[in-house]
Order: structure tokens, then C-alpha cells, then sequence
């Protein structure tokens, strides 16, 4: 198995150093307008190293269908609109939102709850220091778009066999940039068996190791992270699949990449469709979670520490349900976990000169 992935990882290398494109399957919770949801997508769009051969969505900070229009959109507006987008799954695997809500009194509040409502984080909330389940709209309702609706359409397919078929057409040469809930990919799992084995490998944003940082969010829960917590049996079944490599982001390393007013500033700068874009709408000034993932995934070399660790979810329905568990070799439990690469640190300039550099390039096509 080490003569295989370093096999893969040898080849990937020449393919990049001879020009030629890597394959990417996008599976992303797609928020928007702007935001960390969308610039990570648009990372890879206007990357000339990548192929997207489509974006697969799935709830996670907002409802499917209201995620699916903003990222026709922001491919509309960007001059992508041959790259194909696929809804996914709407709801998670088990974990409900009557479920979360109920077991808030007895397990405690969580800060954010994406297409379920506001957590106490929430400016507008914070004084009722309480998770509020009443701002989550119907799941099928798409209230109006700020940057407007889209003209183009979705396929008339599920993100589930779209990957399948994707990775089938193109033998381990996909990867999964799988970058919200992992909904999408274990029904893909669970519908071929051996999906995994037929990609490159499968990058994620998820997990929380130990986070040195003073947000909320993370200094009394250090395991939490909103992707996992979402669907914990889903992301239990991607993280327990042969995988030739999986590359996890961290909270760890998601915290010391913010999104700072002075690079939008230097964005700004550029005419171009994709700078235009996150100008007008990336108003957050927060972490650059997936953007690190994709940007990680198109350079390894802005990863300046990892950890090679034995990772699974916590599925015990208790206070800690949906956190990250972790193992060295030593201690592994004999179950079939996997082993993963945890980013937990980077070279921040190269990684800001880096995405800085990609939303002010023209398009691709």
C-alpha cells in the first residue's frame, strides 16, 4: 500500500510538473453569496492546474436548493458555466434538526448550526446567548439573491451517481475536494463500495485537533467542527473508506488563515469577473477555511505542519456527538480507521500571496 500512494503521489507530481491538468470533483455546502463556500470553489475554478469536472452540493451552512442558485450564480458571474452543478443531499444521514433542538437542554448549545438557524455567535443574537432554531427557513424556499438569480439550471441528476460515473469515466485520477458535510460522498460510498479506492484521494475540510485561538467557538470545545458535526455517521463512513490519501484541514489550521480586509483591498484592484465577485459580496471577514483546503490541495508546499494521525466521529449521541476522535498507531483502536494527513500549520504569506493572486486572474475559459 506505501509503494501505491507514493506510486500516486510521484505521478501527480510529474503530471504538474509536465502541465498537464489534475481532475477535481467539487463537493461543497455552497453559502453565498461570497464567503468562504464560494471563494473555495472559485480557487479551483481559476486555477490552471485543475480541471472541475462539477460541483456536487449538500446542505450544511444553508438549505441545498438556496446553496445550488448562488453557485450557478457566482459560475454565471465568473464565466464558468460549463462546469456542470448537481444537487445533493438535502438532509443529513441521522441527525435531525427536532433531534439537535431537543437535545440542546441536556448536551449543551453549539455556536453554529448552518441551515438550522443562529447560535449565540450571531451578532443579532448574542444577547440571548442561546442557539436559535426559528431563523431556519423552509428547506425548499430560495428567498431572493442578493447578486440575482441565476439564468442556467442544474443537471437533472443526483450528486451521488454524478460522482460515481465522474470517477468511473476517469479512473484514479479524481480527487474528491469534499469541503462541507460529507453527505454526498457516503451515499456515494454506500451506492459503489469501491468509489474511494477508483479516486486519487480525498481532501476535506473537517476536524478539530487542538486549536490555539481565543474564539468561542472552540476554546471550550476544542473537538467541535461544524462539517463533522453536521453528519457524524457520514463523515464516519468517508473517514473509515480506503482512500489511496486522505488530506484533512483542520480548525488548527483554519484559524491562523484569516480573511483580512486588506486583501480584499488588493483584490479590488483587478477588473476581473472573479475579483468583481468577491468585492461585491465576500463582506465576512472570518477564516479562510476551504479556500485553505483548495489552495492546499493545488500547492502542498503552503502546509508547513501536519499530522499523521488515526481519525474517526464520535457517534455516541451524548454531549460530545459528532466530535473528532483521534488515535497514533500505538493506541488505534483494531477497528478499520484510516489513516489521515492533519494540516495544522502553513506558510500564511505564500498562502495569501497565493489566493490573492487566483481571484485576480482572468478566467480560465
Amino acid at each position: 500500500m506505501k509503494s501505491l500512494l507514493l506510486a500516486l503521489f510521484l505521478l501527480a507530481s510529474l503530471s504538474s510538473a509536465l502541465g498537464e491538468k489534475r481532475l477535481v470533483l467539487i463537493d461543497q455546502d455552497g453559502s453565498g453569496p461570497g464567503g468562504s463556500n464560494q471563494m473555495s470553489m472559485m480557487v479551483l475554478l481559476q486555477s490552471s492546474d485543475a480541471e472541475v469536472l462539477g460541483i456536487t452540493v449538500v446542505t450544511g451552512n444553508a438549505w441545498r436548493d438556496e446553496e445550488v442558485q448562488h453557485t450557478l450564480r457566482m459560475l454565471e458571474l465568473m464565466k464558468r458555466t460549463d462546469v456542470p452543478v448537481v444537487p445533493g443531499a438535502v438532509f443529513p444521514l441521522v441527525r435531525t434538526q427536532q433531534g439537535t433542538r431537543l437535545a440542546t437542554p441536556l448536551v449543551g448549545r453549539v455556536n453554529w448550526l448552518g441551515a438550522w438557524g443562529a447560535g449565540p455567535t450571531d451578532l443579532e443574537h448574542q444577547s440571548e446567548n442561546k442557539p436559535d432554531f426559528s431563523r431556519s427557513h423552509d428547506p425548499y424556499f430560495v428567498p431572493p439573491l442578493p447578486e440575482g438569480a441565476p439564468q442556467t439550471l442544474p443537471l437533472d441528476q443526483d450528486a451521488a451517481h454524478f460522482l460515481i460515473a465522474q470517477v468511473h469515466a476517469h479512473p484514479h485520477q479524481v480527487t474528491i475536494c469534499a469541503l462541507g458535510p460529507l453527505t454526498n460522498i457516503a451515499l456515494a460510498l454506500a451506492i459503489d463500495p469501491h468509489f474511494a479506492e477508483l479516486t486519487r484521494g480525498i481532501v476535506m475540510m473537517g476536524s478539530s485537533l487542538n486549536p490555539q485561538t481565543a474564539d468561542p467557538e472552540f476554546t471550550t470545545s476544542p473537538r467541535h467542527e461544524f462539517n463533522f458535526w453536521f453528519d457524524p455517521e457520514a463523515a464516519h463512513i468517508v473517514l473509515r473508506a480506503h482512500w489511496p490519501r486522505i488530506d484533512v484541514t483542520t480548525v488548527d489550521v483554519s484559524v491562523k488563515a484569516p480573511f483580512t480586509q486588506q486583501m480584499v483591498d488588493q483584490i479590488a484592484q483587478s477588473q476581473n469577473p472573479a475579483a468583481r465577485y468577491v468585492a461585491s459580496y465576500s463582506q465576512e471577514r472570518y477564516y479562510l477555511w476551504d479556500e485553505f483546503a483548495a489552495c492546499a490541495w493545488l500547492d502542498a508546499s503552503i502546509v508547513t505542519g501536519e499530522r499523521q494521525l488515526y481519525m474517526d466521529v464520535d457517534l455516541s449521541h451524548g454531549p460530545s456527538y459528532g466530535d473528532t476522535l483521534t488515535w497514533t498507531a500505538s493506541v488505534k483502536p483494531d477497528t478499520d480507521v484510516q489513516l489521515v494527513h492533519a494540516q495544522v500549520d502553513l506558510d500564511l504569506p505564500k498562502f495569501t500571496s497565493m489566493f490573492v493572486d487566483l481571484m485576480k486572474a482572468p478566467p480560465l475559459k
